[in-house]
Formats: structure tokens, C-alpha cells, sequence
């Protein structure tokens, strides 16, 4: 029998709970995107996480579950339902409350129908008293049965460590599914993408980011030299919102450009020379063929 432990495990929550600070934290680089706008994940992000002599951990970031208004927002759900049946532990994550909302009672009800091991993970702990702790864990208690309950801290990486061990402990046996310098099955063009949307989420007022997506149209390492040209769109649901993502004279999608190439520049180590574009495609989140095109395939949610 093998000596290493390999295994899948869905990590859910509702939008902005730290799930993807978590994932980029324990990876130890930006893979996931974050965000403090809700339902910044919109696909299932696979990171794998290794260690010598224990085995490897594949991590599933899902979308928030979270009630869904239009086609983009039913498919984000399906695809989390779907990630958690394909998963050999289930990690929750939760805020630090002894408050318990209707999304959360939600999620519980889904999770006491799926039969594999729950651990629930309370984040953010650096944003409250150490003593108010035991209380919030034991008002998550009272709403289910959970195999284990970790509190950490994503941003600071406080009590990460046991939480890697804890999961170890509730997986099966057997060898590792990635080699161990592999950190995501996300392909080069996909992440890129993504840290130019983050860089958008991030700039943009509230009304708009929900509705944009970012489409690679080119991306090609220039002969001879350690320059990559990238060639992006992004797409919008408005006129007006692409006024305002452009920016007078420019301004706002030069300071998105400038803030993504950064990122993108620190993952690929090499130059990018980064040329934006913004489309509108009016309602594109619910339109099924614009969806597809942009990424969001309902056919990709069964592989």
C-alpha cells in the first residue's frame, strides 16, 4: 500500500469568504483571484498542493454558492454542486459569526445530503478576539455535524499548517495524481485573463464588474526576445459601463493595464506588452452562446 495520501477536496462558501486568499496562500503564489466583490470565481480552479512524504493535495476553488439571477449566475452554482461530488473531503468556509444567514443554512442543507468527511474552516480569525472564537464554533455546531473545525487566518496564514494536516488526515491512500512542481491545471492564458479581470474588479465601481469578462485574442512569446505580446478584450454589458472602464482620455483602463502587467510580468518572468480593448455585448450573462465563448461552457461542468 502506498505511504502517500493523494486526493480531491472541494473547497465552498459563499462569494468573499477568503477562498481563494486561502488557495493563493497555501500555493504560496496567485493562481485564484481575489477580490472584495462577491462571485469573483466563476469556474472551477484546480491547485495542487504537495508535500514531501505525505502526499498531494488537489484542491477544487469553486464559485460561491450562492442564489443565482441570470444563466451566468446558474451555471456558477452547478458548477460548485458538481465539484463537490467529485471531491474526498469537503472544506467550508465560513466567516467569523454567531450569526447564522439564510446562504449559509442553505449550504449546510446541501452538505447533510453529501456523505463524504465536512471540515469547517472559520476565517478571518486575525478580525476577532481570540475569546469570541469558541462561541462562533459553537454556533456552527448547533447548525451541523462537521468532522472537524479549524480557525484560521488566510490572510496571515495563521493556523494553515494544521488545517493541510487535518485534511491529510481524511484522505485516501495512493499515489499522487499531478507531479510535484505542478500548481494548477489552469492553462497560461486562463490565468492571464483572470489577473486582468481582478485588475478590473479592483478598479471599477460596484455596478459593473459582475458584468465583464476578459477574452485573450493573442498571446505569443516575440521572436528572439523575453517579450510577451498579449492582446486582450474586455467585454462589458453596457455602453455606459464601457465609458467608465475606459476612463477619461484613457485613464482607466491604462491604470488596469498597467496594475495586470505587473502580476502578469511576476508569473510568466519575462516582459508583457499588453494592448486592452473593451466590447460590449449587451447581456451577455445570459446568453448561452456569448457564455460559451467567453469561457463558460455548461458541457465543461461534467468533465
Amino acid at each position: 500500500m502506498s505511504e502517500l495520501k493523494s486526493g480531491f477536496v472541494s473547497l465552498i462558501g459563499r462569494p468573499n469568504v477568503g477562498k481563494s486568499t486561502l488557495m493563493n496562500y497555501i500555493i504560496g503564489q496567485k493562481i485564484a483571484i481575489t477580490s472584495k466583490k462577491p462571485q469573483t470565481t466563476r469556474n472551477k480552479i484546480q491547485t495542487v498542493y504537495t508535500k514531501e512524504g505525505k502526499g498531494q493535495i488537489v484542491f477544487l476553488d469553486t464559485p460561491g454558492i450562492h442564489k443565482a439571477n441570470n444563466k451566468l449566475g446558474e451555471y456558477m452554482v452547478n458548477v460548485a454542486e458538481h465539484t463537490m461530488k467529485d471531491s474526498d473531503v469537503v472544506v467550508w468556509l465560513v466567516e467569523p459569526t454567531d450569526y447564522i444567514g439564510a446562504g449559509e443554512k442553505h449550504i449546510a442543507e446541501q452538505l447533510g445530503r453529501c456523505k463524504l468527511p465536512v471540515i469547517l474552516v472559520i476565517n478571518k480569525v486575525d478580525t476577532v478576539k481570540k475569546e469570541e472564537i469558541l462561541l462562533f464554533i459553537d454556533t456552527y455546531r448547533k447548525l451541523m455535524e462537521f468532522d472537524e473545525i479549524v480557525p484560521v487566518s488566510a490572510k496571515s496564514g495563521e493556523n494553515v499548517e494544521e488545517l493541510l494536516d487535518t485534511i491529510f488526515k481524511y484522505l485516501p491512500y495512493g499515489p499522487m495524481f499531478y507531479d510535484e512542481d505542478t500548481i494548477t491545471d489552469q492553462p497560461e492564458k486562463q490565468i492571464v485573463a483572470e489577473m486582468i479581470r481582478e485588475k478590473a474588479l479592483h478598479a471599477l465601481d460596484d455596478e459593473i464588474p459582475h458584468g465583464i469578462a476578459v477574452v485573450i485574442d493573442r498571446m505569443k512569446m516575440r521572436k528572439g526576445k523575453k517579450i510577451m505580446d498579449i492582446e486582450a478584450t474586455i467585454i462589458c454589458e453596457r455602453e455606459s459601463h464601457k465609458g467608465i472602464i475606459i476612463g477619461k482620455q484613457g485613464a482607466m483602463l491604462k491604470k488596469i493595464g498597467s496594475n495586470a502587467r505587473f502580476e502578469i510580468e511576476k508569473m510568466l518572468e519575462c516582459h508583457a506588452n499588453l494592448k486592452l480593448w473593451v466590447k460590449v455585448r449587451k447581456d451577455w450573462r445570459d446568453n448561452d452562446v456569448l457564455m460559451k465563448n467567453y469561457g463558460y461552457d455548461k458541457k465543461r461542468i461534467d468533465e
